[in-house]
């Protein structure tokens, strides 16, 4: 995606605004025409006239008529996903049980159970944001219930997000960081899972351009500025590829794709290189003719036409046709070396292969009428079923989630040669535990590829997998860090409980017995009180820690008063709160405290605030305060490798931040420098560093190796202008092949 999405800013007269929401209105049933049946036509005028009338008062924060939104994702539902009439009656009405005075009674009255119900789910995901953690992740449980029972919902509802983040310029700007948090961290993960990979990708880049907008802006900018090169290069690689394939008798169509912007970020910070250096910016599509029978044999021949014109590179082939992705992806990818030294990814699929490439799971249902075996998807589904139907905790469900179910998968084989489906990561353990409870319960070992391997080692696609098992074992602590599968950990966790629980029968003799001593019930109030002074989660974790002798029980009598059959904790001492400023090592010595830097929140008033470890802002850094307990106000840059945890999990502690300039405190950061190892090439870093720029130097190391070079240089500077000064000057210098921020935790 080359361009950035304009938001059009809407000040027409109510006549216009009128005409305007008919142009658009036609325009989705022109998109619809050919799913359309005998009297569905109706049915969605009635659901575009009962949504028009549910929100005639309301208006969207850019100023449009709140009605040109249902359209909108309807029309995405049709035109890009690829879904039918009763998607865009959905899809019209998908907000209006929330917002509205209509009701799912009056929708069932209209329409009838099956529409109701994927509004009702609709309206679930609504409650999703803007509550507290886990009743958050309670109606996430919720929305993956509606998905496996009628996956329409989630297309839709991401049908919704795509036009949210296509309009998100109207928003504040702790809305945008929010909602974008949430849209890489669930939704865009979910539409690559759904196989809308468009979708996602455009997702992704959105929630760039709002979390990362200097950068955004920056690689939009060198894709304009290198779009007519590349145009002429991809012309003139594709030209002898078509013509060679189509004298073979293939039918085909080749096309340049450009890469997205999130993408090439991505590349950029994986392999740690420039853009100009980010190799395959060029990526080509080649997409077969072929009937249902030659689809396999045709892509092979296709890639091995195009490997005997340009040379591939060999590790960089995936062959997704023998093993399609469980979203129903196949095609075959290979990246080539073209002219001038340029590599290429070309991708190679047939009609139909790319049909589901682009519209995933709705395009998948129209192929697999009439196909006999279980389809990759319907697995996927049995499985989330089978995670939800368990007793999950809530708060650690949606990181397993995207563990388990949002990442890409491995194939591996039983002895017998059965598949299962993986996420990445997954260990013997993950597989001992998809084979049967019992058996994970049991493992000892496993022989991958009939080599003895430990419990923790991790699998990749393709290997062959044998369980070792003991009576003997039982499941450990540790084994929670071996697994990354839902089902895996909360099978260790419900066995882990109930050894737990065996253990904490001795606590709970021991606490009763010492309460009747001290002439008190052992009642549930009395218990919690206990619970709560030792400040431990749960009876069970009392009683645990009881039993192991890690709460000593001896001075109940002094921390407790006795009030007939109740305990009660004397009062505290009241302590005046500790006032906490930026971390000492990160204000230069010798500064007053007075001068500290001033962060303002919604009230505008000076508080009280920590810089986080993980990112290290300095003024200048696009951040946001997030309210911790007991901690306060921490303060993390937004592109911080913990933001959109935070944003999406506790949106409500998300609190809005803006620096206040203090030229007269610094701040400790880090630039790593990367460059040829010549004569008094760090007499010229320092010389600039301390020299020219009067920057204090807190430590610098530096390694060479072979004739390079790397080198890592704490410093303080007073805010981001500074520092992004000192990368320029530092890029300049001869010899320097890179310099970064150096984001790991300065220590």
């Amino acid at each position: 995606m080359d361009t950035e999405v304009k938001v059009p800013q809407y000040n027409l007269s109510e006549d216009e605004e009128k005409k305007e929401i008919v142009r658009q209105y036609r325009a989705l049933l022109r998109s619809l025409k050919p799913k359309l049946k005998h009297g569905d036509r109706e049915l969605v005028r009635l659901a575009f006239e009962m949504a028009t009338d549910a929100h005639k008062t309301m208006r969207r924060k850019s100023g449009e008529p709140y009605i040109l939104h249902p359209i909108a994702v309807a029309r995405i539902c049709v035109e890009e996903i690829g879904l039918g009439v009763r998607s865009t009656i959905c899809a019209l009405l998908h907000d209006t049980v929330e917002d509205t005075d209509l009701t799912l009674e009056d929708i069932e009255r209209a329409f009838g159970p099956e529409i109701t119900r994927i509004i009702d789910g609709l309206t679930k995901i609504a409650n999703v944001v803007d509550t507290n953690t886990t009743q958050q992740a309670e109606n996430f449980k919720k929305i993956l219930l509606t998905l496996t029972d009628d996956p329409r919902v989630i297309l839709i509802k991401l049908a919704d997000r795509l036009h949210n983040m296509r309009t998100l310029d109207s928003m504040k700007r702790e809305k945008q960081l929010k909602i974008s948090s949430e849209t890489v961290y669930i939704y865009a993960p979910l539409a690559h899972r759904m196989g809308l990979y468009t979708i996602k990708t455009e997702l992704e880049d959105l929630a760039m351009k709002y979390l990362e907008p200097d950068i955004y802006r920056e690689i939009a900018r060198k894709l304009t500025e290198t779009r007519r090169e590349r145009t002429r290069y991809i012309n003139e690689f594709i030209k002898p590829i078509k013509e060679r394939l189509e004298k073979t008798g293939l039918k085909v169509e080749v096309l340049g794709r450009p890469k997205s912007i999130h993408s090439i970020w991505n590349k950029m910070k994986k392999k740690g290189v420039a853009f100009e250096e980010v190799y395959d910016l060029f990526a080509i599509r080649v997409i077969l003719d072929s009937a249902p029978d030659r689809e396999k044999e045709d892509c092979w021949k296709a890639y091995s036409i195009i490997t005997d014109m340009y040379n591939p590179s060999p590790e960089r082939l995936r062959d997704w046709l023998s093993n399609p992705k469980s979203n129903g992806y196949e095609a075959l990818h290979t990246t080539v070396m073209g002219a001038q030294g340029k590599w290429v990814e070309v991708q190679i699929r047939t009609k139909r292969m790319n049909e589901i490439a682009e519209k995933g799971l709705a395009a998948h249902w129209k192929y697999k009428e009439g196909a006999a075996e279980e389809s990759r998807f319907d697995k996927w589904f049995t499985q989330i079923r089978e995670v939800l139907s368990q007793d999950v905790n809530s708060i650690d469900f949606l990181q397993d989630f995207k563990t388990s179910f949002l990442a890409e998968d491995i194939y591996v084989y039983t002895p017998k040669g059965d598949v299962k489906m993986l996420p990445i990561g997954a260990t013997a353990l993950d597989f001992a535990f998809s084979v049967h409870s019992a058996v994970g319960s049991k493992c000892i070992g496993a022989k991958v590829n009939h080599k003895l391997v430990p419990i923790s080692h991790k699998l990749r696609s393709g290997d062959q997998i044998e369980i070792i098992t003991s009576n003997k074992q039982k499941p450990h602590e540790d084994w929670l860090n071996f697994v990354v599968t839902t089902k895996a950990k909360t099978k260790i966790k419900d066995a882990l409980k109930e050894e737990k629980r065996k253990i904490g029968e001795e606590g709970r003799y021991t606490l009763q017995k010492k309460l009747e001593g001290m002439g008190v019930s052992v009642s549930q109030a009395n218990i919690e009180e206990v619970m709560i002074f030792y400040k431990q989660a749960s009876p069970l974790d009392l009683y645990y820690q009881i039993a192991v002798k890690n709460i000593d029980l001896k001075n109940l009598k002094d921390e407790f008063q006795v009030s007939g059959d109740k305990l009660i904790v004397p009062k505290p001492q009241k302590i005046e709160p500790e006032v906490k400023s930026p971390d000492l090592d990160q204000v230069k010595a010798g500064q007053k405290k007075d001068n500290e830097l001033i962060i303002f929140g919604e009230s505008s008033d000076k508080i009280v605030y920590t810089l986080a470890n993980c990112c290290k802002p300095i003024p200048g850094d696009d951040v946001f305060g997030f309210v911790s307990t007991g901690k306060g106000l921490i303060i993390h840059r937004t592109n911080c490798p913990n933001a959109a945890r935070l944003m999406s999990n506790f949106g409500h502690r998300v609190v809005k931040t803006k620096w206040v300039k203090n030229k007269e405190i610094s701040f400790l950061t880090g630039v790593k420098i990367l460059g040829l190892d010549d004569v008094g090439v760090i007499h010229k870093i320092t010389n600039l560093i301390s020299g020219e720029l009067k920057i204090n130097i807190a430590a610098l190391t530096v390694e060479a190796k072979e004739g390079l070079f790397e080198g890592n240089v704490k410093l303080f500077v007073h805010d981001k202008e500074e520092l992004d000064e000192l990368v320029t000057r530092l890029k300049k210098l001869p010899g320097i092949e890179g310099v970064e921020r150096y984001d790991m935790e300065l220590v």
